[in-house]
Parts: C-alpha cells; sequence; structure tokens
C-alpha cells in the first residue's frame, strides 16, 4: 500500500485566527507531499503573504506554496482547474456548501471544517468553579468569535441557579479593551456587520422570551466593541440557541437529566465539538458517543491540537484536519499487489 499525494490543494481559509488556520491545513498537505495555494480571507490579505513568505524563509522549494490574492467567486471557478486535486474549506456553513458544490461537479476530494454551536454540558456532579473559569474562557476567547468556542451552555436544573450565579460573576469581571493590552481579556468584533448581526441575535431572542443577565451592548468609541453577554431562559428554538452566534454572547439552557442534556446537545444543525462536565466519568464514557460532535471534551474544553484528529459532522463539515489523520486526507491510498513470478 502506497500513500501518494494527490498534487495542488486549493485551500480557502477564514480571518478569525489568519495564521494557526492555514498552517493546520498545510502541514500536514505539505507533508504528504503535495503543493498548496492559499486563497486567504479577503480582509488579512498581509497575513496571507507573511504565510507564504515564513515557507519560503523556512527553505521550501519556491511555487511549493502559493498566495493568491483574488476574490471569493474567483476562487470558486478555480475548484474547476484541472491543475486543482482537491479543495479544503474552513469557513461558515454556507461557504462550505459553495465550495462542495463546485468540487462535487468537478469531482474533487474536499474536507470542510465549518461554523459550529458547541454545547457545554454541566450535570450533577460536576466541579462548578471549574466549569465556570474554563467556560467563560470558552466562550469569550477572541470575543467569541470562533467555531470551536463554546455557544450553549447545557445545565441540569440541580445545579443551574448556582452555576448562572457564578458564570455571571465571572463574566462581569471580564476585563473589555483594547487587544494590545496585556490585562484585556475581551476585544472588539472584526467588522461593524458583524456586530449588526450579533444584536439582531440577540434582539430576536429575547423578543421570544429569553433572559438577558449581563451586557449585550455596543461599546462607544473606536472599535466593534460588544460588552460581554449572557442570556438565560433560552429555548432550542431561538436564534441564541439554533444558530451559530458569532460574539461574546452565551445562552444558558436548564434542562432536568443528563439525557436530556444529550437530547439538547444534539438538537442543533451543527456538531463540531462538545464539552461535558462530571467527576463521574463512566457516565461521561456512556454519554460521550451519544454526542453528535467530532470531538467531545470531558471536563476540557475543545480545542485544536496537532496531535489529535479535527472535525465536525451534520453542518460542521466533514473530513478532518491535524494528527495521521489529516495527512492522509489527502493522498491517494493505493493499493500495489504484486502477483507470484512466472517463467
Amino acid at each position: 500500500m502506497e500513500f501518494v499525494p494527490l498534487g495542488t490543494i486549493l485551500a480557502i481559509m477564514p480571518w478569525n485566527y489568519p495564521l494557526w488556520q492555514v498552517i493546520r491545513f498545510a502541514a500536514p498537505a505539505l507533508m504528504a507531499g503535495n503543493t498548496a495555494m492559499l486563497k486567504h480571507a479577503s480582509n488579512v490579505p498581509q497575513c496571507a503573504l507573511a504565510v507564504e513568505e515564513i515557507f519560503r524563509a523556512s527553505g521550501f522549494p519556491s511555487g511549493v506554496f502559493r498566495t493568491l490574492l483574488i476574490p471569493s467567486a474567483a476562487a470558486l471557478r478555480l475548484i474547476d482547474d484541472p491543475r486543482i486535486a482537491a479543495v479544503t474549506l474552513t469557513g461558515s456553513d454556507q461557504a462550505g456548501s459553495q465550495v462542495a458544490a463546485a468540487a462535487g461537479r468537478a469531482l474533487k476530494k474536499t474536507v470542510l471544517e465549518l461554523g459550529g454551536s458547541d454545547p457545554f454540558i454541566v450535570l450533577d456532579e460536576a466541579d462548578l468553579a471549574a466549569a465556570v473559569k474554563i467556560g467563560v474562557q470558552a466562550r469569550y476567547q477572541n470575543a467569541g468569535q470562533s467555531c470551536i468556542t463554546t455557544k450553549r451552555f447545557i445545565v441540569v436544573e440541580s445545579v443551574f441557579t448556582e452555576f448562572q450565579e457564578r458564570f455571571v460573576e465571572a463574566v462581569r469581571a471580564l476585563r473589555v479593551g483594547d487587544p494590545s493590552e496585556r490585562t484585556t481579556q475581551v476585544g472588539p468584533l472584526a467588522r461593524d456587520d458583524l456586530r449588526d448581526a450579533l444584536v439582531q441575535q440577540l434582539q430576536r431572542s429575547l423578543a421570544q422570551g429569553a433572559t438577558l443577565l449581563v451586557g449585550g451592548e455596543r461599546r462607544p468609541g473606536r472599535g466593534y466593541f460588544f460588552t460581554p453577554a449572557v442570556l438565560s431562559g433560552v429555548e432550542p428554538a431561538m436564534p441564541a440557541a439554533c444558530e451559530e452566534v458569532f460574539g461574546p454572547v452565551a445562552a444558558l439552557l436548564k434542562v432536568h437529566n443528563a439525557n436530556d442534556a444529550i437530547q439538547v446537545a444534539n438538537a442543533s444543525p451543527y456538531g463540531l465539538g462538545a464539552s461535558m462536565w462530571t467527576n463521574d466519568l463512566a457516565l461521561a464514557r456512556r454519554l460521550a458517543p451519544k454526542l453528535e460532535a467530532g470531538f467531545v471534551a470531558i471536563n476540557g474544553r475543545v480545542t485544536s491540537d496537532p496531535r489529535l484528529p479535527f472535525g465536525g459532522v451534520k453542518r460542521s463539515g466533514y473530513g478532518r484536519e491535524l494528527s495521521e489523520y489529516g495527512i492522509r486526507e489527502f493522498v491517494n491510498i493505493q493499493t500495489v499487489w504484486i502477483g507470484p513470478a512466472r517463467s
């Protein structure tokens, strides 16, 4: 059996982690023997050029990794080019549908790492102090602008009130400000249209019966700031729970028991990551396979680690990045059979 590189891989990458997202695709693809072409987000052209320079300065031969400063429509047309062997995209599920359709017409392999609405399940036997600390970090990192940040906090009723009180207190203490300051914990959103969309999701959830416990305001001045918000009384059909909320808003959902928590967690079109908090590890092992997610963290937060495969199911995409599985996504697993010698 031989693992033969496919050729040139076209990567369409997002702006929210403009260096790391490219490296996590490029390292496995190049290690497998492929070459790469990067179409980065239009608002991070300097990062796109910097990554190409990093590979060049590291000694890679000229042309092994190239950056294309082209619009999204041109990237979709490029998929049909016979010199492109396969495509990988990290972005929204809408963008993933467009890329998958274009690649499907050309019969080319794709890996899609798309949006998420990751659940954070807190059960009876959980360490609430640790769950709150990690939960706040997981939700508000990068101002909530990440596909793998926790978005829905699904908490059993026996500990819901205490968890909510601790969580709100921790969110109130977050330091919002200039991201270049070391003491800042939550910076601004990337664009004003993203903030507008977040406000609309918040308002629609409130109109459907959710309660705003803290934050949720545009902060005046330079930068697209939105104060970290917590919504309680959230139901699965509300925008804060059924849509991807790409900003610093946490949705708290109360459930009766662990089985209800699994049902609510799976009541989402997304299936990227999930966290479960309980000191009953036997229970966690029984419940984890029932979660419709590509990554399940027990008593920790979902994060990408080069040693572990990463990817989702449902509208969060398919295929895996990182680890040995990521290296083998863009190869031809070629069977070589040698028959008996004959005179």
